[in-house]
């Protein structure tokens, strides 16, 4: 009786495990979320379980994959701007499920959102993280009235740039360099059209925009500040679109539609600028132009791959009469491979080319100048979703690199240059990684990641020597650094290696929230980057040189930490994201005093190895909701560099310590500024009015003023102080716009509306620089503010159909 009951419970506990078993078997859905209208991947859409706190968003190509236990369920799908579907479901095995969303027009109409894709996700781990539209972006107030992705990044907090005319941006205090730039994952070197004015890319062919400060996942590397992602779109598979606009210097149009319907598409895309057409007719012999090509193709073999093929081009061109003409863009190509390997693994190989040239012709003297970069990039990227609170990203990224730091030739007969090519250099960047983002409880989850970076400075063919390994000497009795000469010139061949670094960059970023309206998040991470921009002004300017870490460059280690206070006050449409940051940089290059960096042979000789840290806090008020929307940002920071000496050297029988670059001491960086504030905002009064105005004031930017003079054979010679201790003066303006949309064009395929815009409305005239010179009349030494905008209307006609 006893073995009888005995094989009872038995049977009774294992057919509660098996219960129990069957009840927690796990089936996975996955799939593709696109647009109904032009079968755009959706990037970022939401797909969720009702009843459960299950669910997850669509990757950068669309992708999805959500697990759940077997049963019935309900399905929401839903994305910014497209009609919520819902669909019953009974998961009895792996299932593909995609989906097509509908354009909510009455949504898009009235611009009241109860989603906004511009906003952080509270929920996830990842911070110090913001992104735009391209909606947004074509309405904020810019000069000239045409649509710039870089001037709205400095409307948000910890982004700044070097003001009006300059080129590149500023993230937490660091360099423009320090920013990965990335189009369709290939690298872009210089960002900007027409020295600074206009950035290089077309707002009409941009599908989503991310701009990292902090937390920087662990597939990114290569540069310590931040990484701005762009992606293009891929183009209407299902009808022809054009899209485009007319503005006051420059034009764009970008058509799309499909190759093969609903399978194939592609997409072309232009800009140019045509001032200068108009130049000659007001006896102006000098003139800028612009123009840059934006092409695409996207390619669905089957429901598990797709290929892309994308390229940009673009060119500027500077002429001062017939005398002076300088040019410089980017070339990229980009091949990638989507591939779905199963319902939870996801992959991207691309395959991508680089290039970026900068040249001179000065006919006066009789030579050209060319200089340049070029990169070969192959990545491959995985992501694994292992179960709901778990997804793997891991891959490998090689970047191999030749540098053209310049090359000078005649080009005309009686031209008494003779032709010449600074030692091109040449490197290899390899880089694994890993990143794994990971629910541990209900409210807390954490993304947590190492990258593991391998950089090889090949040969060359021809490498100085110095004298214990110091290009850069000091001289004791004059107290100044000099440049060394080399003792020799060896010649080590491309197959040679020059020397070697490898690097442990651990990421880890963590989210506490207790509910959905509030969240606290900590990150750290550490970064290294192997290339350095060669520029000693305050922003880059297209003759700067990119060269890589070597024998007497280090690369440069960031460190960064940050924390912040995160809130969604849902009632009223606000959110709040409140930050601090730190952030320390090694091996940050200086210049010796009186650097000259134009076609420089041995670069080394004017670089000194410093340091430089940046700290400060960011707030930024979102209001997301009702016709009335925008957001103010503030930023309180702090941006120093030091390069203290390398030690005692003997002079005159004693030791003297080397004082560094201002004596060691830290100084401000050229572009701190203690102060940023922005407000933003965008009021839809009707279908037919929308009125747009951003304001800005900035800390004036760190420069050097004369702290005196003296004679020298009649003539008068300024000397300056330690470096960055003066500000120019505070910079502020406002901008105002006004979109006017015709009636008519609510019933008619082609769609149009009139910008009338207003930068700097109330003429303010902000210091570009400040020279000192003496007045010829009165011999009174004076300051002359050079400023390069007042108050500039303007009018563009954008369109449709």
């Amino acid at each position: 009786m006893q073995n009888k009951c005995r094989l009872v419970c038995i049977s009774i506990l294992l057919l509660s495990m098996l219960s129990v078993a069957r009840a927690q078997t796990m089936h996975t859905i996955s799939g593709e979320i696109n647009e109904l209208s032009t079968k755009e991947s959706v990037i970022g859409a939401s797909i969720f379980a009702v009843g459960t706190r299950l669910g997850t968003a669509t990757n950068e190509y669309g992708f999805y994959s959500l697990t759940l236990p077997e049963g019935r369920y309900e399905l929401v799908v839903s994305a910014l701007g497209y009609k919520t579907i819902t669909r019953k479901i009974d998961l009895k095995e792996n299932l593909r499920l995609d989906f097509l969303l509908e354009e909510d027009a009455q949504l898009l109409e009235e611009v009241v959102v109860t989603e906004n894709s511009e906003r952080i996700d509270i929920k996830r781990p990842q911070m110090s993280v913001n992104s735009l539209r391209s909606t947004t972006i074509k309405n904020i107030p810019v000069v000239l009235g045409e649509p710039d992705v870089l001037r709205s990044l400095v409307l948000l907090p910890g982004v700044s740039n070097g003001g009006e005319g300059a080129s590149g941006f500023n993230v937490r205090g660091g360099a423009a360099d320090q920013n990965l730039i990335l189009l369709d994952e290939a690298i872009i070197f210089n960002s900007s059209h027409l020295f600074g004015f206009f950035s290089v890319f077309n707002p009409d062919a941009i599908k989503d925009l991310k701009l990292f400060k902090g937390g920087i996942p662990a597939r990114y590397g290569g540069r310590v500040s931040s990484v701005l992602d762009i992606y293009q779109k891929e183009g209407n598979k299902n009808d022809i679109k054009v899209t485009g606009g007319i503005g006051a210097v420059a034009s764009r149009l970008l058509v799309e539609g499909p190759i093969n319907k609903e399978r194939s598409s592609f997409l072309f895309g232009g800009r140019s600028s045509y001032a200068q057409l108009f130049l000659p007719l007001l006896d102006i012999d000098n003139s800028a132009s612009f123009y840059d090509l934006n092409t695409k193709f996207s390619f669905k073999l089957n429901q598990n791959n797709n290929i892309y093929f994308s390229g940009y081009f673009g060119r500027d061109k500077f002429r001062i009469s017939e005398s002076f003409v300088n040019y410089y863009g980017n070339a990229v190509f980009n091949f990638r491979w989507n591939h779905i390997f199963s319902e939870k693994l996801f992959s991207n190989l691309s395959m991508i080319y680089s290039d970026y040239d900068y040249g001179l012709e000065l006919d006066f003297v009789g030579f050209e100048w060319d200089s340049g970069i070029q990169n070969l990039n192959f990545k491959y990227d995985l992501k694994y979703y292992l179960n709901n609170d778990i997804q793997v990203n891991f891959g490998t990224n090689n970047i191999y690199y030749t540098f053209n730091p310049g090359r000078i030739s005649p080009n005309r007969e009686d031209s008494g240059i003779t032709e010449d090519q600074l030692t091109r250099k040449y490197a290899n960047e390899f880089a694994l990684y890993a990143d794994i983002e990971q629910r541990i409880t209900e409210q807390l989850s954490v993304q947590y990641g190492i990258r593991f970076s391998h950089f090889t400075r090949l040969g060359q063919d021809d490498l100085a020597i110095y004298e214990n390994d110091h290009a850069v000497k000091f001289n004791p009795e004059l107290g100044i650094y000099e440049e060394a000469e080399p003792i020799e010139i060896i010649n080590p061949g491309r197959g040679k290696s020059l020397a070697t670094f490898a690097n442990l960059e651990p990421r880890v970023s963590l989210t506490y929230y207790w509910n959905d309206q509030n969240a606290i998040k900590a990150s750290y991470m550490r970064v290294t980057q192997y290339l350095h921009l060669l520029s000693n002004t305050s922003s880059p300017t297209p003759l700067d040189v990119w060269t890589p870490s070597g024998p007497f460059i280090e690369p440069q280690i960031a460190d960064q930490i940050a924390a912040g206070y995160f809130r969604e006050f849902s009632e009223k449409g606000y959110s709040l994201e409140a930050e601090v940051f730190y952030k320390k940089i090694q091996n940050r290059i200086d210049y010796i005093d009186g650097a000259d960096l134009i076609a420089k042979e041995y670069i080394e000789c004017i670089i000194l190895n410093g340091e430089a840290r940046a700290y400060g806090a960011e707030l930024l008020l979102r209001k997301n909701t009702g016709n009335l929307q925008g957001w103010l940002a503030y930023t309180l920071s702090r941006s120093e560099q030091r390069t203290p000496g390398r030690g005692p050297v003997e002079f005159d029988g004693q030791s003297v310590d080397e004082p560094g670059i201002n004596n060691g001491a830290w100084y401000n960086t050229p572009w701190d500024k203690t102060h940023d504030i922005s407000l933003y905002t965008s009021y839809k009064l009707n279908s037919k009015w929308k009125f747009n105005a951003n304001f800005i004031y900035q800390t004036g930017q760190p420069t050097n003023y004369p702290t005196g003079q003296f004679e020298f054979e009649g003539i008068s010679v300024p000397y300056y102080g330690l470096r960055n201790e003066a500000r120019l003066p505070d910079y502020h303006r406002l901008d105002l716009a006004v979109t006017l949309t015709p009636e008519k064009n609510r019933n008619r395929k082609w769609q149009g509306e009139w910008v009338f815009s207003v930068y700097n409305a109330y003429n303010r005239r902000n210091a570009a620089s400040i020279n000192f010179r003496r007045n010829s009349d009165s011999g009174v030494n004076e300051a002359v503010r050079t400023a390069i905008f007042g108050i500039v209307p303007s009018v563009t006609y954008n369109f449709n159909f």
